[in-house]
């Protein structure tokens, strides 16, 4: 059975700002632009290395939005930096009729996502994103779960064209996906098991892999997934592992309504009707506090997947 373990912790956001920095060496059309935030979006190195490529736009999200999808006429891959919320909430038209509207090749990245942005509040904490972002035709929408898969995915990015939007976060996270491989729209199986399946993104990957060693003690067998690419959504790994497990958890820092667990209750709906619960924010927005007293609070913790692992078991036929 496959074990996860760390040695070090880091910040998501940062696993961007050296992603960033290793593409800008590579690919001298890589452009970056910032709303005030550089630091907290970790783009000081790219900066500091490549002035004359990056652009400094204030606190003018939608006009940001506009700039990068002229630059991108021009053959500039640009990638633009800011909160999660100022990334979509504030900005969500220009998006929507200048970038993919268009099929602009606009890299939307998004720091400070869902709760664990922490101490800023219900007003920073968008839960909604993926949702939205996902529902836009032709938008690619990617939310990796540490350090490492957040630097892989910024990597790749600059190959791959269309509209993205990258979600990470803020507060320092378990590194535990080293050595292994990102590819855009393929699921990662981190543990293989036959009685229930559990689907995570983002932070909630790690929650769910204390999860398992829980599960585990109590004679559960877990299969963990990772789905780092929301859209296009792994169906054929969804459907393989449910097939097998006949139920179904999925985990995500985000609304219970058009997030993850949207996306697979939809899969299984159509091709292969599955019980499944859904870890996630209900309904309901958040509050200040630190990035774990918040998980807590709002059930996104360990204990809550799996209670939900033995609650939808319970379903099976």
């Amino acid at each position: 059975m496959t074990k996860f373990t760390f040695t070090e912790k880091k910040d998501t956001r940062s696993g961007f700002g050296a992603g960033l920095h290793e593409l800008g060496k590579k690919n001298s059309n890589v452009v970056a632009l910032c709303a005030d935030l550089t630091g907290s979006l970790k783009m000081d190195a790219f900066k500091k290395e490549f002035p004359e490529r990056f652009y400094q736009i204030g606190i003018a999200e939608a006009n940001m939005m506009g700039i990068a999808a002229g630059m991108s006429i021009s053959g500039k891959i640009p990638f633009t930096g800011t909160f999660a919320n100022f990334s979509t909430g504030r900005v969500y038209d220009q998006i929507r009729q200048s970038i993919a509207y268009s099929d602009k090749n606009v890299k939307i990245c998004a720091s400070h996502a869902g709760l664990t942005l922490g101490e800023d509040g219900a007003t920073h904490q968008i839960l909604e994103d993926i949702g939205m972002m996902k529902m836009l035709p032709g938008m690619t929408v990617i939310v990796p779960c540490d350090y490492e898969q957040t630097r892989l995915a910024t990597i790749t990015l600059g190959d791959h064209v269309g509209p993205t939007y990258l979600r990470f976060g803020r507060p320092s996270w378990p590194i535990f996906t080293t050595g292994r491989p990102f590819t855009i729209g393929k699921a990662d199986k981190m543990i293989e098991g036959k009685d229930v399946t559990i689907f995570a993104c983002g932070h909630l990957v790690w929650s769910a892999i204390e999860a398992e060693a829980i599960l585990a003690e109590r004679g559960i067998s877990v299969e963990l997934i990772n789905i780092h690419t929301i859209k296009p959504l792994d169906v054929e790994a969804i459907l393989k592992s449910v097939e097998k497990t006949r139920c179904a958890v999925t985990c995500e820092e985000h609304q219970i309504n058009g997030g993850l667990g949207d996306a697979v209750a939809q899969v299984l709906s159509r091709f292969n009707p599955s019980p499944i619960e859904m870890v996630a924010v209900q309904d309901s927005f958040g509050e200040s506090g630190t990035p774990t007293q918040l998980l807590k609070k709002y059930g996104l913790g360990p204990e809550n997947i799996v209670a939900a692992v033995e609650k939808v078991i319970k379903r099976k036929k």
